[in-house]
């Protein structure tokens, strides 16, 4: 990235706040209640539907605006409301998306819709009901009583293949509400997570599940990077990457895998949770390239990762993989219900900046380093990137303006130029340091399954 894009690319696009304030308006007016709509609550409203008006959105949310203030309202005009927001959050997105896209020269497919499957009536209608409840009586009033009205109905969507998406997400918001009951004691409450989590789970209730996979592909991976999220009971590594298919194109993709764990699993022995991809572990570690054969590929541009699909390729420069493919690989369209901000992320190559008060200065310019996400299964550290003088790392738009996730970083230690990834320790840490410390603590994940089996033979 040259000083000049990043220059573009920081210029934020127009509407973009205002759009975020009409936002932050509705999501206080869930806060509160739309059973308790004062005078502000009101303003925020209305500013939603005026937001809309121009678009087929436009009447249904003046409607439901129009019977809130007569205190009476249904799932449908809830839907509205929900999709009305959702609309104001693509527009946010697909505008971010342009102004990337246009900065740093890249293409980007569009989206063509999957096959939509019915959603089952007389099971999403308890789904509405307990939503429409969570929204007239306000993230504020929201007690034990309220989230455990929630479980036969998620136990109902289990039960259905069909709706296990909106399952999970509905199971989810209700353990994140039940674990902060009663929200009236909260200092502060996450009110955009849970507006997003609610809206989404309103508009899932009526869209159903898309088909998944739209094509199987074969050719070659480059990764770019692995990104690990950890949770005390999940973690998950994304890699990004640069598929060269076999049919001619050059694609941005990424593929996720995922396992559950314990949290005293923690630091590098996270990544043995994840060993039944091994062939993807080892290109991780070792820098090298995969070759893919009948791989899934969603139209959202994400690999179903099967292992038994990919072979070790050669070895391959992740850095140079980068500042070859990256300027021409086609990066993928979101899916509608993904069309949100949080979900922007694109990998970048930095060369030639300064890193000052943990930000990449590049000409006059500045852009944050997201290094309290740091995930600490790898070797990359805070202090990896003084001095550094390239990194790859993963664009994103948070908070309101655009920072840089890490995941390799380049600089010159003793004379010698050294490389951190953040899928080095994939097959196991390299560290002398790491690997004393780790030999001292004990093997917690070879403990926790000799345990398992020992209570299993019983």
């Amino acid at each position: 990235m040259l000083p000049a894009q990043l220059a573009q690319l920081l210029d934020e696009p127009a509407g973009v706040t205002d759009a975020l304030a009409v936002l932050a308006g509705f999501d206080d007016a869930l806060v509160h209640g739309f059973a308790r709509i004062g005078d502000e609550q009101a303003a925020a409203l209305a500013a939603l539907a005026g937001a809309v008006g121009g678009t087929p959105l436009g009447a249904p949310v003046a409607d439901a605006v129009a019977k809130l203030s007569t205190g009476s309202i249904g799932p449908d005009d809830l839907s509205a409301l929900a999709a009305a927001r959702a609309a104001l959050l693509g527009a946010v997105h697909d505008a971010l998306a342009e102004r990337f896209d246009t900065a740093l020269g890249r293409s980007r497919a569009e989206w063509v819709p999957g096959v939509s499957t019915a959603t089952p009536g007389n099971l999403v209608a308890g789904c509405r009901s307990w939503l429409q409840e969570l929204a007239i009586t306000g993230w504020r009033g929201v007690d034990h009583d309220l989230v455990a009205a929630s479980d036969q109905t998620v136990e109902a969507l289990w039960a259905e293949p069909g709706l296990r998406r909106l399952a999970v997400l509905l199971d989810g918001l209700a353990a994140e509400l039940g674990a902060s009951s009663p929200v009236a004691t909260m200092d502060r409450v996450p009110a955009k997570r849970w507006a997003d989590l609610w809206s989404r789970a309103l508009l899932l209730s009526w869209r159903g599940d898309e088909s998944a996979a739209a094509a199987t592909l074969s050719g070659r991976l480059l990764l770019l990077g692995v990104d690990v999220h950890e949770h005390g009971t999940a973690v998950q590594a994304q890699v990004y990457g640069v598929l060269e298919g076999s049919d001619g194109t050059t694609r941005r993709v990424r593929a996720s895998v995922s396992a559950a764990k314990v949290d005293t699993i923690v630091g590098p022995a996270v990544w043995q949770v994840l060993t039944t991809h091994p062939i993807l572990l080892k290109a991780l570690a070792e820098h090298r390239s995969l070759d893919l054969t009948d791989m899934p590929l969603t139209a959202s541009g994400d690999l179903l990762w099967h292992d038994d699909r990919a072979a070790l390729g050669a070895p391959a420069d992740p850095f140079a993989s980068a500042r070859i493919q990256l300027a021409t690989a086609t990066g993928s369209a979101a899916p509608p219900l993904d069309r949100d901000p949080v979900h922007f992320a694109e990998p970048v190559l930095l060369e030639g900046y300064r890193v000052k008060d943990g930000a990449i200065e590049l000409g006059d310019h500045r852009l944050p380093l997201a290094l309290d996400q740091l995930p600490s299964c790898g070797p990359l550290t805070p202090t990896s990137f003084t001095g550094s003088s390239a990194c790859i790392g993963l664009l994103r738009w948070e908070a309101g303006s655009w920072n840089l996730r890490p995941l390799a970083v380049r600089k010159t230690i003793k004379g010698a130029v050294t490389e951190l990834h953040g899928g080095d320790w994939a097959c196991g840490p390299t560290d002398p340091k790491v690997v004393k410390a780790q030999a001292k603590s004990g093997d917690s994940v070879a403990v926790l399954r000799e345990r398992a089996g020992r209570l299993l033979r019983k």
